[in-house]
């Protein structure tokens, strides 16, 4: 079977083993810019004319390299109708929404946005502005969407780890904002409380956390889409709540697989952008074991196939991340440390820590084996070398895109 690795795929072969591949039910796939304008034309809530003005200098928040999205066709899509409506092309600013990742290089911002590149700035998370609280934690935002009349955003909403599904004002108050919300909502206090869990939108204190904070930035109209193993699922458009809800509603009935017994390992399948480095990657491995339904047995084994090019990440949250695991003794005593609080961009090293107390973890066919040993995981060179034989198996080839839940 095929397994994503990078830009390309590798193929497992485990013939010793009893294998099982989750495959989502997947849906029919649409058109990005057909959907992206039919969505502004039925837009969830007021049009795009009501939130702008001809004269408005206008942010259009988008998602950075570690996010797999048409960033180049939404933005195209927004910036005609904005176009229409009066607004010229130089009173728009488009922000790259890093978080704390690492700045995005020139040719890196041209191939994701291509004629619009030039409109295109990091985000700063060093120069923001205070807007009001959340919670009594300071909700900090970059000049450029702070200075602007409008803000808008691009966006896919996926299922995230904390924040059930991803998009809507998450790109903007995390992409475009400072350490104070990240710490905020992805310390353990946060990670920790009822309802803060993958796939999971309503009653989610992450989640509303994050809203709240986008009626205090003023984020006034996003354009996001969803995406399955088929390709593009559904766009919508307008207020970033109903837009988040929908499109999680569409991904969510397309993404589930039941699980109904326990494996001695999974097969996390990540593939680019999001196997680039090791503190993505290990995504894969969270979102299966810690999931609606961990489908392995007690002391069972994640593999996650990945290249990562760049080792354990560059951005200013995946060094913590990984200083946080280098200088570990092991995964329980790092739990228990870090229950206690950490930097912004180390909450990943904590998810992992959890993970590791139950299981083991062994990245394959990676560029970086020496960065993976030395983090608490093993490394080994290929899937079959990771997976004992006559294990039972379950294969998961796009483990995040894949809700595993419980079977009936």
């Amino acid at each position: 079977m095929n397994v994503p690795l990078g830009s390309g795929t590798i193929d497992v072969r485990l013939p010793d083993c009893e294998v099982t591949v989750a495959d989502p039910p997947g849906g029919d796939s649409v058109d990005v810019r057909a959907a992206a304008e039919r969505a502004l034309e039925e837009p969830l809530g007021p049009p795009l004319s009501a939130r702008v003005d001809p004269d408005d200098d206008v942010a259009i928040v988008v998602t950075d390299i570690t996010r797999k999205a048409p960033d180049d066709v939404l933005l195209d899509v927004l910036l005609e109708r904005l176009v229409t409506l009066g607004v010229a092309r130089e009173q728009v600013t488009v922000v790259i929404g890093l978080g704390l990742h690492r700045p995005m290089t020139d040719d890196e911002i041209e191939a994701m946005l291509g004629p619009h590149a030039d409109l295109a700035v990091n985000h700063d998370p060093e120069s923001v502005r205070e807007v009001g609280t959340v919670d009594g934690v300071p909700v900090e935002i970059g000049d450029p969407v702070a200075d602007a009349e409008t803000v808008l955003s691009t966006g896919v909403v996926e299922p995230h780890q904390y924040a059930g599904f991803s998009g809507g004002a998450k790109t903007v108050v995390i992409g475009a904002g400072s350490e104070s919300l990240i710490r905020y909502t992805h310390g353990p206090e946060m990670l920790a409380r009822e309802g803060v869990r993958l796939g999971r939108v309503e009653g989610n204190p992450f989640r509303e956390t994050l809203d709240a904070a986008g009626d205090l930035v003023g984020v006034d109209f996003s354009l996001n889409l969803t995406h399955g193993p088929t390709g593009v699922l559904g766009v919508r458009a307008g207020a970033g709540r109903r837009v988040v809800r929908e499109l999680a509603a569409v991904v969510r009935d397309t993404l589930s697989v039941p699980i109904e017994r326990e494996f001695d390992a999974v097969v996390c399948g990540v593939g680019a952008p999001k196997d680039g480095n090791l503190y993505q990657a290990t995504r894969g491995a969270t979102y299966v074991a810690l999931g609606d339904r961990n489908p392995l047995k007690p002391s069972g084994r994640l593999v996650v196939p990945a290249a990562l090019p760049e080792g354990a990440g560059e951005g200013t949250g995946e060094r913590r991340f990984f200083r946080r695991l280098r200088d570990a003794d092991d995964a329980e005593s790092l739990y228990e440390e870090m229950r206690e609080g950490y930097e912004p961009g180390a909450q990943r090293a904590f998810v992992v820590a959890r993970v590791l107390r139950e299981h083991d973890l062994v990245v394959t066919n990676s560029q970086a084996p020496e960065v993976v040993e030395s983090c608490l995981m093993r490394a080994e060179g290929d899937v079959s070398d990771a997976v004992e034989p006559g294990s039972d198996v379950l294969v998961v080839p796009d483990a995040l895109n894949t809700l595993l839940v419980e079977g009936r």
